[in-house]
């Protein structure tokens, strides 16, 4: 089996067996093709010999091109997993990679928007667009991930056999685990309301959200769209569609819900991916603290 060969079945297994996103399908392929290139004329027996050593120098090449702490965890990881799927292909008896920590990586806080922000990010991008249709679409999207928590991937995943909308929608998320979230009504009017302007046919096979010559929405418009929409109404860098899902988590939270609750709303795995939430409202209080108190905003 050539290099083609081996990088063509590690994409099918990610994108098809696992069901990863188009962006780490992407990420982790070409991650596999920097390790085929230092091994050099590699097969699946070479890269499941692979251990530890060949695991560092490997994230020593990369390190010495500016790669940062997390990008290298990122990288550990596409590595450890690469390696594994070799030895499950050469039928080796276990098919754990490697055991090797990666680089300690600080988790940020993520940055909400405001309900109000959230809105007039949605109102913008409809109101910019440069037709009637694409704005509707451009909205509903940006209120499904608002709306809904859902990750981008998710939203634009949608088939046209989720209309109509009803009170809740069934969400395939990562691992291809399913969740049910429950759609406000601003979500399904949006939604409904793009699907009436779309001049492309919603079929039950195709995608729901359509770019521009009827193909599948990329992601990259909707991130294109919104950052011209927060460059409009003046928000940072970090008002990114993934925010959206950031704020209905913490909005969440500050209103009362309870973290298991939302570990289920969000189709995170463990309760730990949840519990950064927890720090993200207590920094917002913080800010209305600082703005607010007669000690500090004097």
């Amino acid at each position: 089996m050539n290099r083609a060969d081996i990088l063509e079945s590690w994409h099918s297994h990610l994108a098809q067996g696992r069901r990863r996103s188009p962006h780490t399908v992407r990420a982790y392929v070409a991650t596999a093709a920097r390790l085929l290139d230092a091994l050099g004329d590699p097969d699946w027996p070479a890269i499941a010999r692979i251990e530890a050593a060949g695991l560092r120098a490997q994230l020593a090449r990369r390190r010495a091109e500016g790669l940062t702490n997390a990008s290298a965890a990122r990288e550990l990881s596409a590595l450890k997993g690469f390696i594994a799927f070799a030895r499950e292909q050469v039928g080796a008896p276990d098919h754990s990679p490697p055991r090797m920590r990666g680089p300690r990586v600080k988790k940020g806080i993520p940055r909400p928007v405001t309900p109000d922000e959230a809105v007039g990010l949605a109102a913008t991008v409809n109101d910019d667009a440069s037709h009637e249709w694409i704005g509707a679409r451009d909205r509903a999207v940006l209120l499904l991930l608002y709306g809904a928590g859902m990750r981008i991937a998710e939203a634009l995943s949608l088939t046209g056999a989720a209309l109509p909308l009803g009170e809740t929608l069934v969400v395939i998320g990562k691992g291809n685990k399913q969740r049910v979230v429950p759609l406000l009504p601003l979500v399904r009017e949006a939604v409904a309301d793009y699907a009436v302007k779309c001049p492309w046919p919603l079929d039950k096979q195709g995608p729901l959200f359509r770019g521009a010559k009827g193909g599948p929405l990329s992601q990259g418009m909707v991130q294109k769209a919104m950052a011209r929409a927060r460059i409009v109404l003046g928000l940072p860098a970090s008002a990114t569609p993934h925010a959206l899902r950031h704020s209905f988590a913490t909005h969440l939270l500050g209103a009362g819900a309870d973290l298991r609750s939302l570990q289920e709303l969000l189709g995170h795995a463990s309760l730990g991916s949840t519990q950064i939430y927890t720090r993200v409202d207590a920094a917002t209080l913080l800010d209305v603290y600082r703005n607010a108190h007669p000690r500090e905003a004097g």
